[in-house]
Order: structure tokens, then sequence, then C-alpha cells
């Protein structure tokens, strides 16, 4: 699929391309690759093809569409779907119908969106390693823990996608795999319909070929839901418009070296150090404070205590079943005390202020996306390292894919931004994607 997710809205919007060609154009893909590369948990072409048609019918009458009329999306598995299989990527909820949307499936039927299928996840939307393989290269990792979702995009099965983030699970992924991966702001998307891994971490992201598709894809999604008390109600986003917009001045970006900085490649480090070089001016290196060593261990204590509180079921019912990573940070999460767990908590407060005075400076933080290009190998999603802390702080965070390995494969820059400036964040994304593809 060589047009972005943006352009092909357009000739949707304009009638030069109908619902059901562009989804038999997905089915089609999905039925040469999926065998190699295992991306659905569930797909169902003559439901596509159903929707496409409805969509097509209601345009032709002339009534108004919605802001994603006609493109298919991918969901993953972790996110409930009505009367469609919602099994979390786990042996434990096999068979598991629920009988609502969840929220950002009700926003995209609202919208117009084709629901494509249900995109493989990691089980429970941890770190055990799904089927799912890496499109560039089937014998390295797509990452994790929505690795169908950003494999599915990548290949071009599918224009957009819908993933979920606790530690590294939009980001990292979509720089195993060469597509922009967006983690907005916590709490930006509400939560309700969503498998529950850790309250004060899970945030949805999506997933597109480039950040103005990404933008477009969460604009829709943005809002305001009283079964999630972390998000607010505050003015629609202009995500899209920002993202497409040209900056007002050239953006000024600060390389940041995060903590876990020696666990990089040296490839990956030579290739930041020929991107600061071309960018000149526009970026200047700025160290974190030493406080933000600890923060993979803070957020790692609040993920597994609420892990332990929240899958308590999983290990009561299925235990056995369960692969090992699960079962071992069940037992971890069980042992952690209250007073690690709140002083966490109060870590995370602690580190957001210390970015302040790095984001009156620049537009966003630029840093890896992950250690290197995607490990060789089906037994690991890949370190999570550089992703956990804008997990921790809430901030948004963005996957631009325009770094290659030795080896080809893709490797991500990631863009960090302030907490509420993702329309901001996401129109540097956009000016640095289209600048590295002059």
């Amino acid at each position: 699929m060589s047009l972005g997710a943006v352009e092909l809205r357009d000739r949707l919007a304009s009638g030069a391309l109908s619902a059901l060609e562009l989804t038999e154009a997905c089915i089609t893909r999905i039925g040469s690759r999926e065998g190699e590369l295992r991306a659905w948990a569930w797909h169902d072409p003559e439901f596509a093809r159903a929707q496409a048609r409805q969509l097509d019918a209601h345009r032709a009458s002339g009534k108004a569409i919605g802001p994603l009329h006609g493109l298919p999306v991918g969901i993953k598995d972790v996110v409930d779907t009505a009367r469609i299989p919602t099994e979390n990527g786990c042996p434990v909820d096999a068979g598991r119908v629920p009988l609502r949307d969840a929220f950002v499936v009700e926003r995209l039927r609202q919208a117009g969106a084709v629901i494509l299928g249900k995109t493989v996840s990691t089980e429970l939307a941890f770190m055990d390693p799904a089927a799912t393989r890496n499109p560039h290269n089937p014998e390295h990792t797509p990452g994790g823990s929505s690795a169908g979702s950003a494999a599915a995009v990548a290949d071009g099965m599918v224009p957009l996608a819908i993933g979920t983030q606790t530690g590294g699970s939009v980001i990292r992924p979509a720089s195993f795999c060469g597509v922009t991966g967006y983690k907005p702001t916590f709490g930006a998307i509400p939560r309700r319909g969503v498998l529950l891994q850790s309250q004060s971490l899970d945030t949805v992201g999506v997933f597109a070929s480039d950040p103005a598709g990404a933008a477009m894809l969460a604009e829709v999604l943005f809002g305001h839901d009283a079964a999630d008390s972390a998000t607010s109600l505050t003015p629609p986003p202009r995500l899209l418009e920002t993202a497409l917009s040209a900056p007002p001045f050239a953006p000024v970006l600060a390389f940041v070296r995060p903590p876990g900085w020696d666990t990089a490649e040296p490839q990956l480090r030579a290739a930041f150090d020929e991107l600061c070089e071309a960018l000149g001016d526009q970026v200047f290196e700025v160290d974190l404070p030493r406080e933000f060593d600890a923060a993979a261990a803070h957020r790692r204590c609040i993920n597994l205590a609420e892990m332990a509180r929240n899958f308590h079921r999983y290990g009561r019912d299925g235990g056995a079943a369960l692969g090992r990573s699960a079962r071992e940070a069940l037992a971890e999460g069980d042992g952690i005390r209250a007073r690690d767990y709140l002083a966490a908590l109060d870590w995370a407060q602690v580190l957001q202020a210390g970015l302040a005075e790095i984001f009156e400076r620049c537009d966003a933080i630029l840093c890896p996306a992950a250690p290197g290009p995607a490990p060789a190998g089906l037994g690991s999603t890949g370190d999570p390292i550089f992703n956990g802390l804008w997990t921790l702080l809430g901030t948004p965070a963005v996957t631009v894919p325009i770094l290659t390995a030795e080896n080809g494969l893709p490797m991500g820059v990631q863009l960090v931004g302030a907490r509420g400036n993702d329309a901001r964040l996401l129109r540097t994304a956009r000016w640095l994607h289209d600048w590295a593809g002059q």
C-alpha cells in the first residue's frame, strides 16, 4: 500500500476510490502474506466487505461521511469488539466474545472506519512473544506487545491500526517494523473496554505509515469517558490540522541519551551522531538529571504491582497455561510492598517536573526508539529501555522511521513532547519525516 492514510482518505472522500476497492486490496494482501507474518488474531473477509459496501451505499446516498470514511483499521486483540472475539492473546480467554465495543471502537465506527480484524497481541499485552514475524525479515521479532498492529501496517495489510503501551509496546514495534507509532499523552484516549494491566501506565496508541496518518486516527479517538478517571473534559484537538501545517520556525530538538544508553548498539549510536550532525543548529545535547537513572525500576514496580492486582484471576484460574514471563511478573508483583509502590508513583511526578526546563528550550526531545534494529530470533520482543521512561511520565511520544541498520532493517527515531503538547509533537514529527525524505 503505497499511499498514506491521509491520501487514501482524500480519495475515498472524493469518490476516486471506493471503500470496497480499498478493503479488497487489504484482504488480498492479507491472503498473500498472513501465512508467513501471522499478524491477525481474527479476520473475516466477508464481514469487512459488508461494512465497506454499507459505507459505499451511505456515501452514494449523499449523506455526510465521517473523518475515517472507508478506511480499514486493525484493532489489537486486547481491545473489546462487540460480537467479535477478543482473546487478549491468552489461552485463558480463548473463545471470549464481548457484548460491547470499547470506547475507541465506538469512535471508529462513528467515524466510518472499516473494522478489518483483530491484530495479534502478546499474551496479556506483556513480554512473552507472539507468533507474529517482522515483515522486513521473518527471522526477526516485530517487537511487542502490539506486534500484529505494527507488522500489519508495515506490510501494507492495513493503513491504520490500534495498539496499547504500558512500557514500550507501541514505540518499539513501530521502530522494528519501520512505521510511525504514536503514544499520546496519558489519559488522552479513554481505555474503557481495553484490557487493564496497569491503570497508571496503560495508554492507547496508534500506527500508521507516517505521522500525518497517526494524527488523523488519534484525533478521532481523543475524548472524555466517565469510565476512565484518567481522562478529562477538554476541547477536541486539532491534531491533523496542526500536523499538516508548517512550523512557524524550524523545530529545535534536544538530543537526550536516556538511561540505558550503554545498551545501544554501536550502529545506532553512529546513526544518531550522523543525524545530529545533519540537523546542525536545530539540535542541542542535554543530560537528564541522575534521578532519571532509577526510572525503569520505578516503572517496573508500578507495572507489576498493578498487574498482580488486575490479573489475579489469570494466575488463580489459569496459571499453568500462562507464559513464563507473565507467571514470573505476577509472582514478583505479589511481593511488592505498598510503601514501595506508592513511592514509585510519587517519583513519576518528581521526574515529570525535571523535564520542564528542557521543554522550555525545544520543540521535542530526540532519542532512540530502541537500542538498535529488531533482534534476530523470535524468543524475545526486544528491550523497551528507551520507552518506559516516557510511559512512566505520561508524555506523548512518536516513532519516526527514518534510519536504516547495516542489515537493512529499520531503526526508528523517537520524539517526545511535553504533556498535552501532542499536536505540536506530531507537527515536529511530520517535519522530521519530510526532512529525512528530501
